[in-house]
Formats: C-alpha cells, structure tokens, sequence
C-alpha cells in the first residue's frame, strides 16, 4: 500500500493506472475508520482492479459552531486498518494542497440539498460536492463507493455527477451496524455506553416504521407519527428532524403509491453528538391496489 499526500502525484499516479486499462474506485472518507468504512473499501476491492481510499477532513463542509477542530483523527490507525484488507493507495492530503491560498471556486448546490441537512447545516452540501469532485479529478476513478448512513448525501453526489457529466459510477452501500443497532459513525467515540445503548432507540424507531409500512400504512404523517413516537420514548434525545419521502429524490407526499420506494430519515442530538440514520421500503402492492388488478 502507498501513501500518497500531493494531488499532482496522486493524478500522475491515476493517469498511468489508467493507461495500463486498469479500473479505479475511490472510497472517499475523513478518516478515524471504522467498519463501517473498510467494507466500502472491500466491496470497492470486488468493483475494481486499483482501491483509492481518500482520508481527508474537509473544512469546507463544517459550520463555524461545528466540530471541525475536534473531529477525530488518527491516521497511524486508519493506515494499519487499510493496510489490514489490502487497500492499494491512500490519498492523505493536506488542507492546503486541496484548498491553496489562491483557491477561488464554489458550489452552489440546490435542489435535494436545500432540505434536511442542508436546513440544519446550511453550505454543508456545497462544501461536500466542492471536496468530492476534487477527489473524483484527482483520483480519476471509475467509481466510487458511499455509504447509505448519510443517504441526502449520496442523493447530492449522484446530483453532482449528473449536472456536471463525470464520467464515475456511483454505489450505494448498506449501513453497517454496531451491536445495539446503532449506524456506525466516527462521531459514535464522542457517546458514553449509556447513550449508545439509549441511542439504539433510533433503529427501533425505523423498524416499527417499516413494520407499519409493511401491515399498509402509506400516509406520510403516519409514518413519522410511529417514528416520532418511538423516538420519545428515550427523553434524552433531541429530536432535529423525522422525514418520510420519495428515496429517488426526497419528495414528500401525503400519501405514497403502492410499489414506490420510501426512505425515512432521522437525526437526533444524544448529548452533544448529533446522530443521523435513516432507512428504506417499498410501499407494498396488494389485490386491493387498483393499478395490481388492472396488471391481472
């Protein structure tokens, strides 16, 4: 495995990889690893022949009240972890190589971004679509592994990769769980036992969701009626939002249509860590749907 810390090397590095017609993935990620992370690496290691994984803390996607300064770090660490599943390059730049003292470019992104996240953290997503499409210039990958955990995230880079036609496959992968159900995070290290255990409360709150969706509830408000309901029966936490929408680009909706694909988000306040997970459907189809007995 090879460390790479300069962006003009890294590229040099990607152009002759692809000159040799080998396959690049990138997995993005700010570091202090966890499994979370190295299965996005091992299923990058299935999709392609060159495995990138980016360690870098962008401060262009932290608020001036946000944890940037004390966001957790410890590369020694996360080297050995990827050196421990053959991870093939590590891009470790630093903050003034991605972002020098002449740097003057933005993104605007609107859209998906605007709602959710972008409400409580406003200029977040513009921050991760500048960083992401450095990474995908830099690395020159083919593609490029996210995990589901930050889903509204996922839905702006793939927003990104169509606006500005890169040439990347995006791919989605499943949340990795710790014991008490709780979605894998490096900010997870800022909870004490008790809140993490208190904190699975959040899983609960989705799979009585499903389970509603499930037994034929459709109305959005219903949906997170279950959600919020669960979630309150844990005092400590403070709950920021509960979202139902369309899982294709966060449309809400009073009822959903049988067969469409719902995601149901969530972010909470446990103490001063901010926990955000969500999880995904399907509206079923039944005999009594009109458009299922038309089918026949």
């Amino acid at each position: 495995m090879q460390i790479i810390k300069n962006a003009s090397e890294m590229q040099k590095i990607s152009r002759e990889l692809k000159d040799k017609g080998k396959r690049i993935a990138v997995v993005p990620t700010m570091g202090y690893l966890h499994e979370g992370h190295l299965s996005l690496v091992r299923h990058a290691q299935e999709l392609a022949d060159i495995v990138i994984a980016t360690i870098f803390v962008n401060p262009k996607q932290f608020g001036p009240n946000e944890d940037f300064d004390q966001y957790p770090r410890d590369f020694n660490r996360d080297n050995s972890l990827l050196e421990s599943i053959g991870c093939d390059y590590i891009f470790y730049p630093d903050v003034s190589d991605i972002y020098p003292l002449s740097y003057a470019t933005e993104i605007n992104m609107s859209g998906v971004a605007n709602v959710l996240e972008g409400e409580s953290r406003p200029g977040h997503f513009n921050g991760v679509a500048l960083v992401v499409l450095k990474l995908f210039n830099i690395t020159k990958a083919d593609v490029s592994i996210f995990g589901q955990k930050d889903f509204q995230q996922t839905l702006v880079i793939k927003q990104l990769v169509r606006d500005f036609n890169l040439d990347i496959q995006v791919i989605i992968y499943p949340i990795v769980r710790e014991p008490y159900g709780l979605a894998m995070s490096s900010r997870n290290r800022y909870l004490s036992e008790v809140e993490r255990e208190k904190s699975s409360i959040i899983f609960v709150a989705l799979d009585e969701a499903k389970k509603a969706v499930a037994k034929g509830e459709r109305r959005r408000k219903m949906i997170n009626s279950v959600i919020l309901t669960t979630l309150r029966q844990v005092p400590e936490l403070k709950i920021d939002y509960v979202y139902t929408a369309k899982a294709e680009n966060l449309e809400i909706t009073d009822e959903f249509l049988p067969g469409e694909e719902i995601v149901m988000l969530i972010a909470v306040w446990m103490g001063r860590t901010r926990l955000i997970d969500n999880s995904m459907t399907k509206i079923p189809i039944t005999l009594n749907d009109n458009n299922f007995i038309e089918g026949i």
